[in-house]
């Protein structure tokens, strides 16, 4: 069985063994279930204010493309050092670049 989905910037592959790979989840839900809220360290994240949503942008998320690219071992050995996300860390640290360098400062987000 095959899949293809056509999106912007060109059309996505799906067959039964990348859709059985992607499948699995790591995830213990039963013992998720079980967590009562009270154990949630909200330290990292505080509440939200009026403020912050009267400044808030919906940004439609972007395709992505998957490409090729040669970094040097330095640099992609720092952003892998950073843990999980590494790629996305990248593409945010390029888009900032973008920002930086062209006149039309808002580049869509999907991150």
């Amino acid at each position: 069985m095959q899949l293809i989905f056509m999106m912007q910037g060109g059309q996505t592959e799906m067959n039964a063994k990348s859709i059985k790979k992607n499948a699995k989840s790591k995830t213990n839900l039963v013992k998720l279930y079980q967590k009562d809220d009270s154990s949630i360290n909200y330290d990292d994240s505080p509440a939200t204010t009026k403020k912050f949503w009267e400044d808030a942008e919906v940004v439609m998320p972007i395709h992505k493309i998957h490409l090729s690219v040669r970094l040097d071992e330095d640099v992609v050995n720092y952003f892998k050092q950073k843990g999980y996300g590494y790629q996305s860390k990248i593409n945010a640290v390029l888009k900032a670049y973008v920002r930086a360098h062209t006149q039309h400062p808002k580049v869509a987000d999907k991150d």
